[in-house]
């Protein structure tokens, strides 16, 4: 029985390398396409990394960019993929304000260039194709859960970025048959998360505190909220779009949601370090330890020039056509990655 065979971009990011051990275990022959760089980026992947030089590995790394189309052209021309996960994106929210035009040219052409791939190479019927997308598409929207009816309303360069990739999937879908997925997958985290990104700068920066390493950490807005998930429960979900018989686009959340204010006491909580949340005369808030010592303290710098202060999401279609659901708890989430964060220490 041939093996199938994935194509992931974006393969060293948290969601490629959880997606790569699922689709390992799963007997997949693993393609995974990384820019290349003068610095090594494998960290995340290194465990299959360095199967590479075995000639009976099942993961494969090839060199490419989202932003040169040649590249994905002889990529997908050599290997003709089952399955491709498109997870490569510039998908910092901040950085997207900074470097607008590069987001649109990696989030949003990038996914063109390869639906345009498939198409001219006419892998139609033999390729799948899913497309990351976000919560970020949900940016100014209500309080009320978010779901695969809900209008999109992005905030940022990246979410508008996102948006294109979207409507561009959904387009190639309906005009060329193409079997192409959006997974709009709301914030979801990990011991492999990004150190940019708040939840592992808040576990990063609290560890060090309470290690005594570090004397303060400074944080953006306390009160956006947000549903956070398990990376490894989501790249589960990417896959089961690929397995049903027609293509469709899915919400991916767990219905919950906790502020920035709340992670961090969780995250405290769970290093059992003591901090007590206080007001200054402006009313902005801030938190000491058991010496009356500032240890976290807003910041302007961290703050959107566009805020999203609620992201709430309704997996109810995944759960009911994919029979997905979340397995990991955002306790046991915070557990692993504050587990994770010391061992380093």
């Amino acid at each position: 029985m041939l093996k199938k065979i994935a194509l992931i971009t974006g393969v060293t990011g948290q969601d490629g390398a959880y997606l790569t051990e699922l689709l390992l275990k799963k007997k997949y022959v693993v393609h995974g396409v990384k820019r290349r760089s003068s610095s090594i980026n494998t960290h995340r992947i290194d465990k299959f990394y360095k199967e590479i030089q075995n000639k009976n590995s099942n993961f494969i790394l090839h060199h490419g960019d989202m932003m040169d189309t040649p590249s994905i052209y002889n990529i997908l021309s050599k290997i003709k993929p089952n399955e491709i996960y498109n997870l490569a994106a510039q998908s910092h929210v901040a950085v997207s304000f900074e470097q607008p035009e590069y987001t649109a040219n990696a989030d949003a052409l990038g996914t063109l260039r390869i639906l345009e791939a498939i198409r001219h190479l006419k892998l139609e019927k033999k390729t799948k194709f899913y497309q990351a997308g976000t919560s970020e598409l949900f940016g100014g929207i209500s309080k009320k859960p978010s779901n695969e009816k809900t209008p999109f309303y992005p905030r940022s360069p990246y979410g508008v970025a996102k948006m294109y990739a979207h409507w561009i999937t959904v387009n190639y879908r309906e005009a060329y048959g193409l079997y192409a997925c959006n997974g709009i997958l709301f914030n979801h985290e990990s011991p492999l998360r990004g150190e940019t990104f708040v939840t592992q700068k808040i576990v990063k920066g609290l560890t060090k505190i309470k290690l005594k390493k570090q004397k303060k950490l400074y944080i953006g807005n306390l009160y956006a909220r947000r549903d956070w998930g398990h990376a490894r429960d989501y790249v589960y979900a990417m896959w089961l779009m690929l397995q049903q018989k027609k293509p469709d686009d899915y919400v991916i959340a767990t219905g919950k949601q906790y502020s920035i204010k709340d992670f961090i006491n969780l995250v405290a909580k769970e290093l059992r370090l003591k901090i007590f949340w206080k007001k200054n005369k402006n009313k902005k808030e801030f938190a000491v330890n058991e010496n009356n010592q500032i240890i976290i303290e807003t910041d302007k710098r961290y703050f959107r020039p566009s805020e999203v202060n609620h992201l709430l999401g309704d997996a109810s279609k995944a759960k009911r056509k994919l029979n997905w659901s979340t397995k990991i708890n955002i306790q046991k989430l915070v557990q692993e990655m504050v587990s994770e964060e010391i061992s380093k220490n």
